[in-house]
């Protein structure tokens, strides 16, 4: 099973477009939130399930502001993070998670890539596709991969083509 993990499209439809076209081979897509308003575009974009939440910049979508998700075993949270502060530290979001037996958390809203694997659980970020804030400024997205004997396996990959938006 491959996902491919996205966030902070901002509206840049052909940047998600542009990354499945790039990533190709996966069996479901998960965006972690400001979508704005391309939620039906995005589902358009593959016959793969697609699972989509509510950021902060999301003020008129119908979307959930968080989904868990089973699959292939693993209990999967998926947010955009701002309801747990994550651009202070995840702490709240890890609280919540192992609360209600989540063994991977998905997150966006920082736009910097961000993976943190412990027994327990596993937090990560893809970065942005749109407006990327770590020091390299690359467009990145995240594959979980979970192989034949069920162990998951995590790889931040750069978009490679798209237009790219800098912050002022």
């Amino acid at each position: 099973m491959k996902i491919l993990v996205i966030s902070d499209s901002h509206g840049r439809d052909e940047n998600v477009k542009g990354v499945m076209e790039q990533v190709k081979d996966f069996d479901m897509v998960i965006h972690c939130g400001d979508v704005e308003g391309g939620e039906d575009y995005i589902k358009a974009l593959t016959d793969k399930p697609v699972i989509l939440v509510a950021g902060n910049n999301d003020f008129y979508s119908d979307l959930p502001d968080r989904e868990i998700v089973e699959v292939e075993g693993y209990r999967i949270f998926v947010t955009h993070g701002h309801q747990f502060y994550v651009n202070f530290g995840t702490e709240d979001l890890e609280t919540y998670c192992r609360q209600h037996n989540i063994q991977v958390a998905m997150f966006g809203h920082t736009h910097r890539p961000y993976l943190q694997i412990e027994d327990d659980l596993t937090v990560l970020n893809p970065g942005s596709i749109s407006y990327p804030r770590q020091r390299e400024r690359k467009q990145t997205y995240l594959i979980m991969e979970i192989d034949k004997q069920g162990e998951a396996h995590y790889f931040h990959g750069i978009y490679e083509g798209g237009s790219y938006r800098g912050f002022f």
